[in-house]
């Protein structure tokens, strides 16, 4: 039989649970929030060329560039920067890493990739002394303008320390 008349109300065991779960909600995605807010705004801090390094720029030259770039069968842009580069100087260089700045139709810049052009795997690049190098990228946006990326010397290191 129905009783009419009684109100039925919550435990209030039952509000605080709700209470307390909404409130661990809005802690954890203010906290998700703030996470990711950080890690976007956080810049990578580039090395700093040793004066030494800044002195034997103009020593490192890159020549016969070419690129090239392919779809794949998923319709990426698959895209690979050959060339030389010969060492002018009299020190023997260990590691050469380049920036390549992709732009946009406008000429603003949209994606910057490092690549090594002188790396271990490869041994040093001796004073007068040419190397062919391979720069391959995978994940060039879509409003790249086609041309060749910039390209600029942004760490060099050698047998010495300097």
């Amino acid at each position: 039989m129905l009783e009419t008349g009684k109100e039925l109300r919550a435990s209030p065991r039952s509000n605080v649970s709700l209470v307390a779960g909404a409130l661990v909600l809005i802690l954890g995605t203010a906290l998700a929030m703030y996470m990711w807010r950080e890690s976007s705004q956080r810049v990578e801090v580039e090395p700093t060329l040793s004066e030494a390094a800044k002195g034997y720029l103009s020593l490192l030259d890159l020549s016969e560039v070419q690129m090239e770039a392919n779809e794949d069968a998923l319709g990426q842009t698959l895209l690979t920067i050959e060339g030389t580069v010969t060492n002018l100087g009299e020190k023997t260089v260990t590691l050469a890493e380049i920036n390549c700045v992709f732009r946009d139709v406008n000429g603003m810049e949209i994606a910057r990739e490092k690549g090594r052009i002188v790396r271990d795997r490869g041994g040093p690049l001796a004073p007068a002394e040419q190397k062919a190098f391979r720069l391959p990228f995978d994940n060039v946006p879509d409003d790249w303008n086609q041309m060749l990326p910039s390209l600029y010397v942004s760490q060099i290191l050698f047998a010495n320390g300097d």
